[in-house]
């Protein structure tokens, strides 16, 4: 098997198991999750935003004559993602099990498998075109998938799954990164995939921007708001380290 695929394979499969990791975090005391998720989702929210500045969009500039194409397909990124927000009605959950008021069920399953399907597409992208930026724009999403399977394992017991078969249901539509991944390993061995890593680019600067900092801005107390920003801050320096 080509090493790169297996590369892909590899940790497309680890960022399934991250379904199950961060299902087990619910068992954690209910006082514990709500100090630090918020925290973690801002950690999260800097990693994204730095691995689309950091990584991701430099390598789609440098495997593309054309910037403005490369410009356009963060657009579309951006915008598809802004589509199947609304479309869906639907945006992953970052909260403790507590406090989630509408049960998703199906309906978080469903966007969940395409919201991993666009990762796995963008993060095997970008293994085809550097492997070391690969592994760096993989952090930053898993950075994002640890709290969001926090939350979203908490949205599936709210709806009446039990323990078992959210952990179960959150797995199977998180093995829809792999799938991405071998997705654009196949694509890759036609054409230049300089497209499907702004497009990856796009949906990190979405999920940053419109999904994860309008909520770490809502806090009660100023000493909230400024761990928070450090933590965001923390999280666009560690891939910004990562690629020096």
């Amino acid at each position: 098997m080509d090493t790169t695929l297996l590369t892909i394979l590899v940790f497309g499969l680890l960022m399934s198991l991250i379904a199950i990791v961060g299902g087990l975090f619910i068992f954690l005391p209910e006082k514990v999750l709500k100090r630090w998720l918020k925290p973690i989702v801002a950690f999260a929210a800097g990693s994204l935003l730095g691995g689309a500045f950091f990584h991701m969009l430099p390598h789609a500039l440098g495997a593309s004559e054309s910037r403005i194409f490369v410009m356009l397909w963060v657009v579309i990124g951006f915008t598809a993602f802004f589509a199947l927000d609304q479309l869906l009605e639907w945006h992953h959950c970052h909260r403790a099990p507590s406090e989630h008021v509408q049960p998703l069920g199906p309906l978080l399953l469903i966007a969940d498998g395409v919201h991993n399907l666009l990762g796995g597409l963008a993060i095997g992208a970008i293994f085809l075109v550097d492997i070391r930026a690969g592994i760096a724009a993989w952090i930053a999403a898993a950075l994002h998938e640890l709290p969001q399977e926090i939350g979203d394992f908490g949205a599936m017991v709210h709806a009446g799954y039990s323990r078992r078969k959210a952990l179960l249901y959150n797995f199977i539509s998180a093995l829809t990164f792999p799938l991405g991944g071998v997705i654009a390993y196949g694509v890759g061995q036609s054409m230049n995939v300089y497209f499907l890593v702004a497009l990856g680019a796009g949906n990190f600067l979405y999920i940053a921007g419109a999904d994860l900092i309008p909520e770490v801005k809502q806090a009660e107390r100023l000493r909230e708001t400024g761990v928070r920003f450090v933590f965001f801050v923390l999280g666009v320096s560690l891939l910004f380290a990562v690629a020096l």
